[in-house]
Parts: structure tokens; C-alpha cells; sequence
């Protein structure tokens, strides 16, 4: 039997002829430049071919733009967008080597995305429409969490029946989502038009709560009063012990304690010290591996998740996006650890668990049906680029780690006693660092208290009041707020950094301390003050709910998107009825927006604007585009503020940039004249680099130097 076997990516297509090929070559052709493969198994040959993610889309049918808008349909991807022409020729080939099949099986990534992917190629193919059902006689489902060879080949011969549900479930997902931004972009940009205005402007089932989480946090910056607080402190063997009241909000009060204090005698009410355990954290899923790459790397969390995709593509971990921080005994847990100890970087902390027989880990609480937590297959990785390698140090070392013995602290706790008031203190010492020698991106801090006796007296060395000021809440960065949308339950662990990246492009918010724009406010505020269901995170916690139930067959996709029709409806009657008053305050929020993005006037007459590309990096360009071409680059991940003047030399503007700790003054020309001390530091730098050290001349020995044998060269 002819069977056709669909990849999501071309580099697990080949992974999977060469592992299902059992040691022969599969034979591998191309048509158009798409490459495919054929492989005998058994009585069947097989046809791998691969897809180049969606090769279809939804789309509406006709091509009105009146809202609402509930009739939509699959069709080719090419057909839609332009940038998604390359699709065509994956669709091309796919479809004309599975004239050859009777039978087809879905390899693509195992989630729903990957399960609509593989499903709609699957019906253009015998059905010639991808909006037809499925065939149940003739379709399977492959399902592994790594790449490599053992896994492909298990998956193959544990072959499972087709995933319907989850099929329903993306299809619903798809529809609803694409249904949701349609329809309220469309409002958003009928709206801000009857002001005078074009923009493009979207709004989406979890751009609106992600967008509110937002501007809550703004506003509450905006509205905090900071206030004068005093704590008091007195200092004992080098270590501060801090009054027990903490911030006190009267400076009378504080330094009448501080008066009683230097007063008093100091008296030992408590000392104690414990050992304590500090278990090593679980292994990664992928919201917890985006905070920590980003944390430790200041790696972009889209960036953490591509660069995942690529090193599960290549078989080196497994699948990334799992919110799980399992790792079953049936992954063969002792074999990985085995396989990392032949990888000289891992070969020390793998064997000292191999020779003490640790092979249980120590899991999280998060857990994801359909894969585990993320762990290295044991596959020593050949050529990573710089950001690959430090994003798999950090996926090895922490699946080894979970498995090493606790660090051993020794907690000491002591509280001094002066006129009834009580100064603390606290120190921890590591007696054992444990997991922490295998995971070095995570370090205990130390501090150490002298050693005391309870009921002694002692002298202090000082007392002390110090004034601080309350401080609002911080801003969230990207991986934080990521964090938080998980934890509210808003969007998927797949999709959350594309959610907040299109904030970015929609310019609803800036910077990598990420602050709503005025644009960004005028969203919000039209939308909280005539359309709050738009923003209500509760409302797209049940659809979540909902297309949950549907994956594990408790509820039928039409169910769930006639009622999602029902609300947009709702919501869009009200929309229609404020629409003047929302464009109103959206065009007034763009023009501050405009203005506070304004850096100075380009050569053209325009303004010169910080603006964001396609790939999510910031640069300067002028207002008149398309008619102007100027652009400038900037600082990525800075935050940037005009100066209100031009450079003597070049004159283009000026701007204060805040990058990573650094501030300082430049013009916008990176060619001018004042950027070349710039350069030339630079290649200095590099230069005294690059030398060889000079070693210092041997001094002269005093013996005589042997003879050396001569060697013949037969």
C-alpha cells in the first residue's frame, strides 16, 4: 500500500524518511524544488512529504466589507496573502504525490495547529476541498514529542486513530479568533475613519485583555502618589538589623523609636539556625524556558520559542510548546542521562548521576496531556549559532539538574530587643551547593550573621534612620507579562508572544518596559467606556473553556461557534451605536501618540517617528512614507527621549537613549562624523582582543642545554 506521511517543516520530513528507512537511504526527489521522499517498510512504500506550516487560511467568502462577517471558508494560503506564495509549490507537490496514496497519515506537530495543518492538506487531497470532513477509513495520526530516530519509529508503529476532537477544536479556535478580529478590526478602523483618520487597527479575543492588563497597569502608575517612609536600622558585627515596623509613614514616630533605640541596651531575644533542603526547580515548559531566557540571555521570548522550534526540529530537545513540567518514566529517563554523559559540556554532572542511581526527577505541578516538559533527547548538537547554544545549556542543565541531590542552607534568624523594640536579621549560608554546580545560572545568595546567646547584651555599632520614597508598580516586560497572561488564562502557550508582538506593530504599546501609548489609552478608554466586553478577560476564559471541552468531546464546534457569532453580534450592535464618539477619541489619541513618537523634521518636511518592523525591531523613519524612504536605526530595547535639537555636523536630530544601565546623548546619522571616536573605540577594543598576550622572556637558566636526539624521517 502506498501511504502518504505529512511533516510540518521540511527538516522533520527528513528526519522522519531516514528514521522510518530503518538504515537504507530513502530515496529523495523534488518537484518545483520541494523535496520528498520515498522509503520501503515493510509490504508498504512511503511517501514523506512536508508542509511549510499553514498552506491553507480562512477567508471570507466574497469580498464585501461589510460588517458583520460570519461566512467564511478555507482556501489556499498563496491565495491570500502574498508573502505566503512560497506555499504554493509545498501545496503543489503534496497534492500531486498523494495521487499516488491510499492512505495518510498526519505527522505534523501533535496540538491543535499542527492537527488542522496536516487535516486540511488531508481533505484537499481526497476530497479536492479543504472545507470537507475527513474520512475516518483511510487517516491516522503519528504523535512523538522528540525528533529522533527511536521516537519516530515507535510513533510509527503506535500509529493511533485520527484526533477528531482535536481537529473540532482548532477549526473552532481558528474560526472564532478569525471571526472575533475581522469583524472588531474592521469597527475599529470604520470608527477612527469617521474622525478624519486611516490607520491600520486591530483588536482581538486576547489582544483586548492583554491590551486592558495594560493599561490598568498604566494607569495605576499614573495615579500613584508617592509618599515619604523612614525604616530604622542598627548594626551589629558588620550586618544591619532592621525594626521590625518596617516602612514607618511618620518621621515624629521614627525618630522617637530611633532616639529610644540609641538609648536602650541591646538584648539577644532570639538566635537560631536550621539546615534546610532547596530542592532543584522542575524542568522547563515553555512559558518558564521564555523567563528564563530571557532573564539570564535577554533573549526576545518569540525569540526563545523559534530558536526552541529549530533545536526540536533538528532532534537535540523536545517538543517546546508544552506547558508540562513532567518528565514520565516512560521517556526512558536513565537512557537521555547516559546519552548526555558521552556530550563532554554534560559528561560530569550526567555521570555523577549515573553512579549514584538518580533517575527521578523533581517535577512541577503544571502538566500538558499531550507532551512532556521540555528535555534534551541526548543528541550532541552540531554548529548551533551563539543564541541556539546558550538556549540549549540552559534546556540540558536544567532537565540534569532536576534529577541532582538538594543544596543543603544554613538558615540563621535572629532578633535583637531594644526598649521593647525588636531589630531582625537573617542570613543564609550554602553548606552544600547540590543541583547548583549542574545549573549555573541560578546562585543562592549569602550573607552570614555573627554568632550570638540568647539573653546576652551586646553593643551595637550604630543606629540608624533611613528615608525612602513608595515607589508605583513596575512596568511588565515581555517575558513578565507573558508569565501573567498564562496565569490568567488568556491565550496559549503558542501564541502569547505573537499576541503581545501585535501590540507592538498596532503601536498600542512601546518599549521593552512595556508602556501603553496614548494611542494605546485611546483604545482602551473607548473600548472600557462603550464596549467592555471587548476587553472582558472572563468572556475568552469561557471560549478557552469551551474549546476545551470540545477536544475532550463534551461539546460540539457548531455549539460553540454560533454562540461566539451570538456575542460578536452583541458586542458589535453596541459598537455601531457609539461609533462617532469611539472614532472621536481614537483620532485624538493618535495624534498625541504622532506627536510623542515625533524625534524632529526629516530633510522632506515630515516628522521623523520611531516606528517597528515586520521581524519586531524598532527604527526611525519619516512620517511621509511611502513617499519617503529616510530611515535611521536606533538602539534596540532602549528607551529613547528627543532632545529638541539637530546636530551641528549632520543635522539630524538628537535623542537621549537608557540602554541597559548606559545613558548617553547621539544624533541620529550613523555615518557622521561624531560616530567615528565611536568606531574607533570599537576597533580598538577588538584589536587589544584579538593580540596574543605577550609573554615576559625566560630567564636565563644557568645549566646547559641537552642535546636533542635527532629523529630520522623514514
Amino acid at each position: 500500500m502506498n501511504k502518504l506521511i505529512i511533516a510540518e517543516k521540511p527538516s522533520v520530513a527528513v528526519r522522519i524518511s531516514s528514521s522510518l528507512a530503518e538504515g537504507s537511504s530513502p530515496r529523495r526527489f523534488s518537484i518545483n524544488g520541494v523535496s520528498y521522499f520515498e522509503v520501503p517498510h515493510g509490504t508498504d512504500v512511503l511517501y514523506v512529504v512536508a508542509a511549510a506550516g499553514h498552506l491553507f487560511s480562512l477567508h471570507q467568502k466574497g469580498d464585501s466589507n461589510k460588517i458583520p462577517v460570519f461566512d467564511v471558508e478555507w482556501i489556499e494560503s498563496y491565495k491570500v496573502r502574498k508573502s505566503a506564495y512560497f506555499t504554493k509549490k509545498y501545496l503543489d507537490t503534496i497534492i500531486e504525490i498523494g495521487k499516488k496514496c491510499s492512505f495518510f497519515i498526519n505527522a505534523c506537530d501533535y496540538d491543535l495547529e499542527g492537527t488542522v495543518i496536516g487535516s486540511n492538506i488531508i481533505k484537499a487531497i481526497t476530497k479536492k476541498n479543504a472545507n470537507s470532513e475527513v474520512n475516518s477509513d483511510n487517516v491516522s495520526r503519528m504523535r512523538f514529542s522528540t525528533t529522533t530516530n527511536l521516537d519516530l519509529l515507535n510513533a510509527y508503529d503506535n500509529i493511533s486513530d485520527f484526533d477528531f476532537n482535536n481537529l473540532y477544536a482548532g477549526e473552532t479556535r481558528h474560526t472564532l479568533d478569525w471571526l472575533w478580529g475581522i469583524n472588531l478590526s474592521r469597527a475599529l478602523m470604520h470608527a477612527i475613519a469617521t474622525s478624519g483618520h486611516k490607520a491600520v487597527l486591530s483588536i482581538g479575543r486576547v489582544q483586548g485583555p492583554t491590551l486592558s492588563v495594560l493599561a490598568n497597569r498604566e494607569m495605576e502608575i499614573k495615579d500613584f502618589v508617592s509618599k515619604p517612609y523612614w525604616r530604622l536600622f542598627v548594626s551589629f558585627g558588620g550586618v544591619d538589623f532592621e525594626n521590625s515596623r518596617g516602612n514607618i509613614l511618620e518621621k515624629d514616630i521614627a525618630q522617637d523609636l530611633l532616639n529610644k533605640t540609641k538609648e536602650g541596651v541591646a538584648i539577644v531575644d532570639t538566635f537560631n539556625t536550621i539546615k534546610e533542603d532547596r530542592y532543584p526547580f522542575p524542568p522547563f515548559d515553555l512559558t518558564s524556558l521564555q523567563l528564563e531566557a530571557s532573564r539570564v540571555f535577554r533573549i526576545d521570548p518569540s525569540k526563545t520559542l523559534a530558536i526552541a522550534q529549530t533545536l526540536y526540529e533538528h532532534a537535540y530537545i523536545s517538543y517546546p510548546r508544552t506547558s508540562s513540567q513532567k518528565l514520565p518514566y516512560s521517556l526512558n529517563l536513565k537512557r537521555i542521562i547516559s546519552q548526555l554523559a558521552k556530550n563532554p559540556t554534560y559528561a560530569e554532572d550526567a555521570s555523577k548521576l549515573i553512579n549514584a542511581q538518580r533517575f527521578k526527577p523533581r517535577e512541577g505541578q503544571k502538566d500538558d496531556e499531550a507532551h512532556p516538559a521540555i528535555y534534551p533527547t541526548g543528541e550532541i548538537p552540531k554548529k548551533l549559532g551563539l543564541e541556539e547554544g546558550k538556549v540549549y545549556d540552559l534546556i540540558a542543565r536544567r532537565f540534569l539538574a532536576c534529577f541532582a541531590e538538594p543544596a543543603k542552607i544554613e538558615k540563621t534568624n535572629a532578633v535583637l530587643k531594644i526598649n521593647n523594640e525588636r531589630y531582625l536579621a537573617s542570613g543564609d549560608v550554602v553548606v552544600n551547593p547540590g543541583w547548583t554546580t549542574t545549573y549555573t545560572y541560578h546562585k543562592f545568595r549569602e550573607s552570614k550573621i555573627p554568632r550570638l546567646s540568647v539573653g546576652e547584651n551586646i553593643t551595637i555599632s550604630d543606629a540608624k534612620m533611613d528615608e525612602g520614597m513608595t515607589t508605583p508598580p513596575k512596568r511588565y516586560g515581555k517575558a513578565s507579562l507573558i508569565a501573567l497572561l498564562e496565569q490568567k488564562d488568556l491565550g496559549t502557550k503558542a501564541t502569547r508572544s505573537a499576541i503581545i508582538d501585535t501590540l507592538f506593530d498596532r503601536g498600542y504599546i512601546k518599549n521593552s518596559s512595556i508602556e501603553v501609548t496614548e494611542f494605546g489609552m485611546s483604545v482602551y478608554n473607548a473600548l472600557n467606556k462603550y464596549c467592555p466586553q471587548i476587553l472582558d478577560p472572563e468572556l475568552t476564559n469561557k471560549l478557552e473553556s469551551e474549546m476545551s471541552k470540545i477536544a475532550k468531546g463534551e461539546l460540539s464546534k457548531d455549539t460553540v461557534i454560533n454562540d461566539g457569532k451570538s456575542v460578536i453580534s452583541d458586542i458589535l450592535a453596541i459598537f455601531m451605536k457609539n461609533e462617532k464618539e469611539i472614532g472621536t477619541e481614537l483620532g485624538n489619541g493618535l495624534k498625541e501618540t504622532e506627536m510623542s513618537n515625533v524625534l524632529g523634521k526629516c530633510k522632506c518636511g515630515g516628522n521623523l517617528v520611531i516606528k517597528r518592523s515586520r521581524n519586531n525591531k524598532t527604527f526611525v523613519g519619516c512620517s511621509n512614507w511611502p513617499n519617503c524612504s529616510v530611515t535611521y536605526p536606533i538602539p534596540q530595547y532602549a528607551k529613547i527621549i528627543p532632545l529638541h535639537k539637530t546636530c551641528d555636523i549632520c543635522g539630524t536630530p538628537k535623542i537621549k537613549v537608557f540602554s541597559r544601565g548606559k545613558v548617553f546623548d547621539m544624533d541620529l546619522d550613523p555615518n557622521c562624523e561624531t560616530k567615528q571616536k565611536w568606531k574607533q573605540r570599537t576597533t580598538e577594543s577588538k584589536e587589544t582582543k584579538s593580540k596574543p598576550a605577550v609573554k615576559k622572556p625566560a630567564k636565563k637558566s644557568s645549566k646547559k642545554p641537552s642535546k636533542k636526539k635527532k629523529v630520522s624521517k623514514s
